[in-house]
């Protein structure tokens, strides 16, 4: 019989919300036991979708549980040291919603913690498993464009106004597109080509009564390859999502994984039976030279699975796999957060250290 895991959910906003329940659900023996929320509209939503799940306003009715094995952290950005320090004292395995922390300090010592405790640490680097994000590994992988010279990633929205009452444009420690979003690119960057040799940051706010950086641009040198990442929220007709560029042909794809938009319509990964699956026309086009050949046409996406996060978790815990999301990683992308920001601000190219 397999192991029944308890988890406790801290926050039920839009991670919590959105990302995180939906797709501890869909996991088999992952159970969402426990969830700390105080909002009246979200403790609505939270009896309509789950109603075997105790709602607790209070984080230590989470933490002094003995029955809850696994604390997922997702409150706001400048609370996730803290909080999740506590969890690991209290002998609790611990994911931490992205990003992982304000700086790669506060990153080491929560690992460390994590060591001495023996415990599980990860953060949720979901975007690993967009489907665009697998198709372009796979193209990579393929070598069907030859060497790659040049990759470029996007996440744009457009929101030309600052929205009120919300943390995220308060400019507090850790705001700002280049942790939000950047925190993403950055991981999926290194999961394609490891550790950047040096960093180039461009960090602004464009929007009238900004806080925030609400627009990024950053080049990460990896000897012969150009990798750019780019953001903003003045996005208005999108552009395209990946760019590769290699000696034998280019790889180019429109359009956003389809799993956010679903998740926030209120769907479970387990209601859809095409989940995560892109519809063709924002499949990416390739056109390259092949065994000689001109060669131009569709590449099929490969299925989007958030859920395999949380399966990734659950089999760690019981030894059935490796851990996906090491903290380490997500250390080096608040390492990489940190070097940008110094380098926009110092106009300079940084070495990675």
């Amino acid at each position: 019989m397999s192991k029944e895991i308890k988890v406790g959910l801290i926050g039920f906003g839009m991670a919590g919300r959105v990302f995180h329940a939906p797709t501890i659900v869909s996991v088999p023996n992952l159970k969402l036991a426990k969830i700390r929320e105080t909002k009246a509209e979200h403790i609505n939503i939270i009896k309509s979708r789950y109603p075997d799940a105790a709602i607790v306003n209070d984080t230590k009715d989470i933490l002094n549980d003995p029955d809850i094995d696994v604390v997922v952290v997702a409150t706001p950005n400048a609370t996730h040291f803290a909080i999740a320090k506590e969890a690991l004292q209290a002998g609790k395995d611990v994911v931490v919603d992205k990003p992982f922390t304000v700086t790669s300090g506060e990153a080491d010592e929560l690992i460390a913690l994590a060591k001495q405790k023996g415990k599980m640490l990860t953060v949720y680097h979901n975007r690993r498993w967009d489907g665009d994000f697998k198709t372009v590994k796979k193209v990579i992988e393929s070598k069907i464009l030859g060497t790659l010279a040049e990759c470029e990633i996007h996440y744009d929205r457009f929101r030309n106004f600052v929205r009120p009452n919300t943390w995220k444009e308060e400019g507090e420690t850790g705001t700002g597109l280049l942790y939000d979003l950047g925190s993403h690119l950055i991981d999926q960057v290194q999961v394609l080509f490891g550790l950047p040799k040096s960093i180039m940051g461009d960090l602004r706010a464009q929007r009238p009564g900004s806080k925030i950086v609400d627009n990024f641009e950053l080049v990460l040198n990896y000897d012969q390859l150009k990798v750019t990442l780019k953001s903003g929220m003045l996005i208005k007709e999108p552009l395209p999502r990946y760019i590769l560029l290699g000696h034998m042909g280019t790889f180019v794809k429109y359009g956003m994984d389809v799993q956010e938009e679903a998740l926030i319509a209120g769907l479970l990964p387990s209601q859809v039976s095409n989940w995560g699956d892109d519809p063709e026309t924002l499949w990416g086009t390739v056109h390259t030279e092949w065994n000689g050949l001109q060669w131009r046409g569709k590449v099929k996406s490969e299925s989007g699975n958030y859920p395999g996060f949380y399966d990734n978790v659950y089999k760690s815990l019981v030894g059935e796999a490796s851990l996906a999301v090491l903290p380490e990683q997500a250390r080096n992308t608040i390492k990489i957060i940190e070097l940008a920001i110094k380098s926009s601000e110092e106009k300079r190219t940084l070495d990675f250290q």
